[in-house]
């Protein structure tokens, strides 16, 4: 008897079922990404801790909303070199306000203690505050002030020891990351030749000048290269910089305007769909940038960097990265300083996909740009 379907048709058959049972976890996840964005389906939280605990338990937050918690603000201990910047998520006073705190949050869900281990009675008395009021209390644990992923559990002889691994990309992971690199732009590349090609024109008839524009960017452990992108803004744009200092609408050390009267009109719209960055294909191809990954800074944004803020230079910068998909020039400098580092610490290929395809409705829609 003939077998009624060919072998053929079966593969194709799995090849469309898995696409599109991948497509459907994309929409949902992103569905689901921009109700938990938009506050609904979240519980609110507290953090306890402003270290380097809070901190990783922080940038987690910002950088995972799927998990269903919004941080309404942090305590701190008082001591100053923990009263620290989180991005737009306030201070509300120090450990001594908890009670208070808690008797006037009617809606409060969960309360994160995330200190160091040897403040334990400090811990033992938030829990007990937090028990009195009915509030559910985690506590985050220091591990040396690790992210989990970082840990590896083993086991020598039958005594249980954790190893630590090193904060960024292996050699391995890094391999993998270029070769998808060069294989999206190999298959891009006709679509950004056409594209380049209109935008370089149009930047022509718009305004006098280069095509290109050129700066000096700072690289993965401090190297500097040349970065290249289409000019967005006049010629002599760099001069006037210190004379609209005081308009500046970004806090930390980035320089941001809304409506920046050196934007041509070409420009206002090719940075809008962030077209200006296509360019920097080039400096992928160099090896220079990846596709994803932090934003390379300029030398003068470095000089006025804290010191955890250099974490960001660990890696290779990114044409796009975790902070654009999740706000872009909305969030503070110190909210995209945090998704970086998670970024570098929990980094994976399939997060550069996810982050890569996310990059698309922001550069058509144009969420956050500026």
């Amino acid at each position: 008897q003939p077998e009624p379907y060919s072998r053929l048709m079966l593969m194709w058959a799995f090849v469309v079922i898995a696409l599109l049972i991948s497509l459907a976890r994309i929409l949902r996840r992103a569905i689901l990404s921009l109700l938990y964005q938009k506050g609904k389906l979240t519980d609110k939280a507290l953090v306890i801790g402003s270290g380097e605990v809070g901190r990783g338990l922080i940038r987690t937050l910002l950088a995972r909303p799927d998990l269903g918690f919004k941080a309404i603000g942090y305590l701190h201990d008082g001591r100053s070199e923990n009263n620290i910047g989180l991005g737009r998520i306030p201070n509300l006073g120090n450990f001594d306000d908890l009670d208070s705190m808690l008797a006037q949050q009617n809606d409060l869900h969960t309360v994160f203690i995330a200190l160091p281990g040897h403040q334990h009675q400090e811990i033992a008395s938030l829990l007990n505050t937090c028990h009195q009021h009915g509030i559910r209390a985690q506590v985050v644990p220091d591990l040396l002030q690790l992210s989990m992923n970082r840990v590896e559990f083993n086991n020598m002889a039958g005594i249980p020891t954790l190893g630590v691994r090193d904060v960024g990309i292996s050699r391995n992971q890094q391999l993998a990351k270029r070769s998808l690199d060069l294989l999206i732009i190999l298959l891009l590349s006709p679509f950004v030749l056409l594209a380049g090609a209109i935008i370089a024109l149009a930047i022509k008839l718009d305004s006098p000048g280069p095509v290109l524009y050129s700066g000096i960017r700072v690289g993965k452990n401090r190297k500097t290269f040349k970065m290249y992108k289409f000019r967005s803004m006049i010629v002599g744009a760099d001069d006037q910089k210190e004379e609209l200092q005081q308009s500046n609408e970004k806090d930390g050390p980035i320089f941001k305007i809304k409506d920046d009267p050196r934007m041509t009109r070409v420009g206002r719209w090719i940075r809008k769909a962030s077209l200006d960055e296509l360019p920097q294909l080039y400096n992928v191809l160099l090896g220079q940038m990846s596709l994803v990954g932090p934003r390379p800074p300029l030398p003068e944004e470095v000089a006025e960097y804290k010191p955890w803020h250099m974490q960001r230079l660990s890696v290779i910068g990114g044409v796009t990265g975790l902070w654009q998909v999740s706000g872009r020039s909305d969030l503070t400098f110190d909210e995209l300083c945090l998704l970086d580092i998670y970024y570098i610490e929990n980094w994976s290929l399939a997060m550069d996909i996810r982050i890569l395809l996310q990059t698309i409705p922001h550069m058509l829609f144009g969420r956050g740009a500026y």
